[in-house]
């Protein structure tokens, strides 16, 4: 089936070959990828993401190889979203509180 779509709208393809590519490039670290991916993409389907990494390329390539994650933050974040929503209309600010600081 994918094979099919892809046949169809080669823009798809591409777009998908990069996106692969993209997220390959993050999870390893890889800066020096950074500008042949840029250069691709803006011609294809991401162009709109890659013209937003290129006005910042300077922090898109210190993120790539710093050490640093903000993981830790985004799982507190959805963590207190998700109380948020189960509470939301059926507690006042001090049981969402006590909800917060009785989580490990």
């Amino acid at each position: 089936m994918v094979a099919r779509i892809e046949a169809a709208l080669p823009a798809l393809a591409t777009a998908r070959i990069l996106a692969g590519r993209f997220t390959e490039m993050v999870r390893y670290g890889m800066e020096a990828a950074l500008a042949p991916w840029l250069e691709e993409a803006e011609d294809s389907m991401p162009d709109a993401l890659a013209r937003g990494l290129r006005k910042d390329c300077d922090a898109v390539a210190a993120a790539l190889t710093g050490p640093w994650s903000n993981g830790q933050t985004e799982g507190q974040i959805n963590r207190l979203k998700m109380l948020k929503r189960q509470m939301y209309g059926r507690a006042g600010v001090a049981t969402l509180k006590a909800g917060i600081t009785a989580m490990p």
